[in-house]
């Protein structure tokens, strides 16, 4: 069985909750989701195209960088 592995974008999302000292249920609920919808978007297991905005947002990922790596 294969692990799963986080996206490019899940790694970046990671990254910053870390440094914003934020969980993914913080994350979640700021963005209008569930955890579980949140991780499945952060493994590349559904493209989360309603939430990627506000995500970068919320976050204050570079835009740029993101397009990059997604």
């Amino acid at each position: 069985m294969q692990k799963r592995q986080l996206t490019h974008f899940g790694m970046a999302v990671k990254k910053r909750l870390v440094d914003l000292g934020m969980t993914q249920v913080q994350l979640a609920e700021m963005v209008g989701t569930s955890k579980n919808y949140l991780n499945l978007i952060m493994y590349g297991e559904r493209s989360g195209k309603k939430y990627i905005r506000s995500i970068v947002k919320m976050l204050k990922l570079d835009p740029k960088e993101i397009k990059e790596i997604a």
